[in-house]
């Protein structure tokens, strides 16, 4: 490590702690996913604990239960796909100051 500077470690700590404290308040959220215009909406935390499922009379028919399928899965998707997104943001959100964390971890260095 002659060439390379010792990242701060307190500052890279004090980031992991705001990440901990920002994934708890994101676990804690609620989205809501949506099909069909809004149709079908999904509640579910950001522990992908599902909250409600509310469904408009208007597209419960009998006859076409298969789409109705169609729009739960599509809203379940919704949801799904806006906690990770969510999640993503806030890992993106670290700076590690170019720092190459593989020859800290034991990982390949050259």
């Amino acid at each position: 490590m002659s060439d390379q500077q010792m990242p701060d470690l307190s500052a890279l700590l004090s980031q992991a702690q705001e990440m901990m404290a920002g994934a708890q308040e994101a676990a804690a959220e609620v989205v809501t996913g949506q099909a069909g215009g809004g149709m079908v909406k999904v509640e579910v935390n950001g522990h992908y604990e599902y909250q409600s499922i509310t469904i408009d009379p208007s597209v419960v028919d009998p006859s076409d239960i298969e789409m109705l399928q169609d729009l739960v899965l599509a809203a379940l998707r919704d949801a799904s796909e806006q906690i990770a997104e969510g999640q993503g943001d806030m890992l993106g959100g670290m700076d590690l100051g170019g720092m190459d964390l593989g020859g800290l971890l034991g990982g390949g260095g050259e």
